[in-house]
């Protein structure tokens, strides 16, 4: 199906994966992807809250605000960040001429050509990512002396409500991501994540993470957020504010069990263990599904409360069989406190 968007801002979780998800990618082909991450998310003029490379896949949480009019400076600033200085130079000279024709001739067809080339690559989820991918391909198969894809398929993408709740799930989910694995005890451990970052002192990092919290609203937070935030807004919350509230919500979501001899016994659920809560008809509780690897947030399609599926499915109403009725489906196996999807996943959706 087409992929679904949102009409004006939005928020996104994106996920890609090496093709037969070989694990091509070590500490110099992530450190490079983060890179080229930061290039292009300037250059698109979105906002990435949060991401996680991880050896065969990553995942990027992103806002997408509204498509805004640029000056000349600052497209040709952003195209500093893709592109040589000698090319750069050379399309700022162009570009410059083009305006001059249109100002003194009246001949503006060219000028906006020259523009439009490049703005339409920016404010758009699909064009961010193709963009990101066709870079970091391009390094990685000179750096290895291959040709070809790189990327298994196109890229998946969850339309994420930009609600508390889904944000802060999403946010989480995809900070949890290494220790789901196994690869750190510890998220802020992980250098290659938005919470590993933003621990180290990136500002950018700590500006997605800050995004995630101050999109909620003063008034509007779950009560964790709330704590020692006064009549501040989040805007104003420092990152150490942040950082706190933050890490309590990724312990909350992703704590291990430690046996008495301190080794680690249980990093996530096994699958039998899972399959046993299933069969005694239980829901997994929120902080525990987190733990394991939940389809809903890689295949839901939406993923946010009931009326906001609804109304993007309505939105989109052509995209769907005529036989289907509504868009919201609840996700099952869990307490996920009235989120829904717009997928009814009904094989497979919480895997250990």
């Amino acid at each position: 199906m087409a992929r679904i968007k949102a009409e004006g801002a939005g928020y996104y979780h994106c996920i890609s994966r090496v093709i037969e998800r070989q694990f091509k990618f070590g500490d110099r082909e992530k450190e490079t992807f983060t890179g080229f991450m930061r290039k292009v998310e300037d250059f698109a003029g979105v906002k990435i809250l949060t991401h996680c490379v991880m050896s065969n896949h990553f995942h990027i949480l992103v806002k997408v605000p509204e498509r805004e009019e640029i000056s000349d400076e600052e497209l040709v600033r952003r195209l500093g960040r893709l592109y040589q200085p000698v090319l750069v130079k050379q399309i700022a000279a162009e570009l410059a001429e083009a305006r001059q024709e249109a100002e003194e001739k009246g001949r503006g067809k060219r000028y906006q050509r020259m523009r439009e080339k490049y703005l339409r690559r920016m404010y758009d989820v699909s064009e961010f990512m193709s963009t990101l991918k066709q870079r970091f391909s391009i390094w990685y198969n000179g750096k290895n002396g291959r040709v070809g894809t790189l990327w298994e398929q196109r890229f998946k993408s969850v339309l994420v409500e930009g609600s508390e709740q889904a944000l802060l799930t999403m946010a989480t989910y995809i900070d949890l991501n290494p220790v789901r694995a196994g690869i750190v005890a510890d998220p802020k451990d992980y250098r290659y994540s938005g919470y590993g970052e933003a621990v180290a002192g990136r500002p950018e990092a700590r500006e997605g993470l800050g995004g995630v919290m101050e999109s909620l609203g003063e008034g509007n937070m779950p009560a964790f957020a709330r704590e020692g935030f006064g009549e501040a807004t989040c805007r104003e919350a420092s990152w150490g504010q942040v950082n706190h509230k933050y890490r309590r919500m990724l312990y909350e979501m992703g704590e291990e069990v430690v046996g008495e001899n301190g080794a680690v016994v249980r990093r996530g659920f096994k699958r039998e263990v899972v399959e046993k809560v299933l069969e005694e008809g239980g829901r997994l509780a929120l902080t525990e599904a987190l733990r394991c690897r939940v389809r809903y947030f890689t295949d839901g399609v939406v993923l946010g409360s009931q009326d906001y599926v609804e109304k993007v499915f309505q939105k989109h109403r052509r995209e769907f069989g005529l036989k289907r009725k509504s868009g919201a489906r609840s996700m099952k196996h869990a307490n996920w406190s009235g989120l829904c999807t717009m997928r009814d996943l009904r094989r497979d959706a919480v895997r250990a």
